[in-house]
Formats: structure tokens, sequence, C-alpha cells
């Protein structure tokens, strides 16, 4: 009779939830983003602009959280360059995100900015050698064509760029950009880099209001209950969403973090439609579910990733 060797199970976590956790914390945060437009055009609807809402929001959450970045010096004063980056980039996504979406259309900013998925496979093939595979380049074809078919195809460019489509654009270039540096500055913890992220945005948004010159209108009041509404936006659900956000796109291929991140769209675009009122036609509905296809094409990818990747999440 021969005897089976005793099965003695890892103490760490498996390879499948090494895998999957970062996708599916990706999925919750690009979800919770896929919802930022309701509390947005609330604030803007109080006579909040753009620059001063990010100021407000992000500058808190960053000044709150200058001490946790230098108690962490240490370990990012020598990846500097990349923390700076961080600031730069994330910083310009988000302060560039919420002035978009406080002036423009909630549907054609998220999917100018939508493009972001082709900056992030870009970026990631270019400064982190990552590989285009051909389920990578199908599901940044599907996420195109739907947003083509969403916007209207040839004809929602008929008109010039407004300032909404112009900072969405851009928004989505910062966002592609800082998934990028994210995923390369690996000994940069996520504290460190959420604030350096949200205190980068609450810079450029004071340099934007500066730039805009004095508003023509008067600032709103301050009143108790905008204040706690503030305070409860920037320290919940921001302060989660955003650090969440860092956490996985640290731990995924830039291109496969872009192209999961679209699931934001489809959130965006169904709350749009039942909580905001935005009638959508066939052919948006059509390209709609074509973007949370690519997402999800993405998202189920088993595809290895490169030795140099497998080697930092296993670190």
């Amino acid at each position: 009779m021969t005897t089976r060797p005793l099965r003695v199970d890892s103490v760490g976590p498996s390879r499948d939830a090494r895998e999957w956790l970062p996708v599916a914390v990706l999925l919750f945060s690009a979800s919770m983003w896929g919802l930022a437009w309701w509390p947005l055009k609330a604030f803007a609807a109080e006579g909040l602009s753009g620059p001063l809402l990010a100021l407000l929001t992000y500058g808190a959450v960053g000044t709150a959280g200058l001490p946790w970045l230098w108690r962490e010096r240490a370990g990012w004063r020598p990846e500097t360059r990349w923390l700076l980056l961080i600031a730069i980039l994330g910083g310009w996504g988000n302060a560039a995100f919420v002035s978009a979406m406080v002036l423009g259309d909630v549907v054609r900013v998220m999917l100018l900015f939508y493009l972001a998925p082709v900056w992030s496979v870009l970026g990631g093939r270019v400064f982190l050698g990552e590989a285009v595979s051909r389920r990578r380049g199908a599901a940044v074809v599907l996420a195109l064509a739907g947003a083509f078919l969403v916007v209207g195809g040839f004809k929602a460019f008929d008109s010039p760029l407004s300032a909404a489509d112009l900072l969405a654009l851009s928004a989505g270039m910062g966002f592609a950009g800082n998934n990028v540096v994210s995923r390369a500055a690996q000994a940069i913890s996520t504290v460190s880099k959420t604030v350096s992220l949200c205190i980068g945005c609450g810079v450029i948004a004071l340099l934007m209001l500066v730039v805009a010159g004095p508003p023509s209108a008067a600032w709103p009041a301050p009143t108790l209950p905008l204040g706690v509404a503030l305070v409860a936006y920037s320290f919940g659900g921001l302060l989660l969403v955003t650090a969440t956000w860092q956490w996985s796109v640290t731990r995924l291929e830039a291109g496969r973090s872009g192209v999961i991140a679209i699931a934001e769209l489809g959130v965006a675009l169904v709350t749009a439609s039942l909580i905001g009122g935005e009638r959508l036609t066939p052919h948006e509905w059509l390209g709609g579910a074509l973007i949370m296809a690519a997402a999800l094409l993405e998202a189920t990818d088993t595809a290895t990733p490169s030795p140099s990747h497998r080697t930092e999440e296993s670190a």
C-alpha cells in the first residue's frame, strides 16, 4: 500500500488571489469613479468651480497626508523623480477631470477622457516594455469602437472642441501617465503615491485659479452643510477611490489597468441616464456595451506577465 504525501497549504496568498485581487480592486475603484459626476455636479450647483472644488477636496486630503508622506521619506527619497511625476501627471489628470466634469456634459466628457486606455497601452509599451497581446489589442479596438458609436461618429466633432473637451482629453492623458509611472515606481508605497497625487492636484488647481484671475461672480458663501459635504466627500469617497486606484495600478500592467478602468465609463453612462436624466440613443447603448465588453475581455485575461513584472509582484 502506498501513502500519499501530505499537502501543505501555502501561507501566503495564492497566485490566483495575487492576480485577481488587483483586478477586483481596480474594478471597484473605477465603478466609484463612474459615480463621481454626481457629487461634482451637486457641488457645481452650489457655485463651486472645477479648480476651486479640486483645491478644496484634493488639496485638503494632500495637506492632511503630509505627516504620513514625511514619515515614509526614507522609502521614496531615492525615487523622488517618480513621486514628482505622479504629483504632476496624476494631479493634472484629477484637476482637469473635475474641471471638465463641472463644465461639460457627463457622457461627452467621460468618452473623451476614456481615450486614456490607448495612452496607457502605448505608454506601457514604450516606457515599460509591456507586450501588447492580441487580446489587449482587441480590447482597445472594442473600446475605441464603442466610444466612436457613443459620441455619434464623425458628427460629434463637427464643432470645435470646447474647453471641457480639451480638459477631458488632457485628463485622460494625465491618468494614463500616472498609471505608467505608478507601475514603474514599485518601491514607493501606496500611501506616498496617494498623498503626492492629492498634493499635486491641489497645487495645480491653485495655479488654474490664479491663471483664471478673479472670478466673474462672487464665490459661494461658506455654510456648515456645504463644509460637511466637502469633508465627507474628500475624506470618505475621494480618499478611498484614490488609494484603491493607486494600489491596484501599481500591481497591474499599465496597458491592462487602462483597459479595465473603462468600467468607469459604463457606470457613468448608466447612472447619467438613470439619475442625471441624460437620454441615450440605441447607438450610445451599443457603444457602451462594446466598452464594457472590452473591460471584461481585459479583466479576464490570463496571460502571464513579463518576467520583470512577475518578479516585482512576487517581491
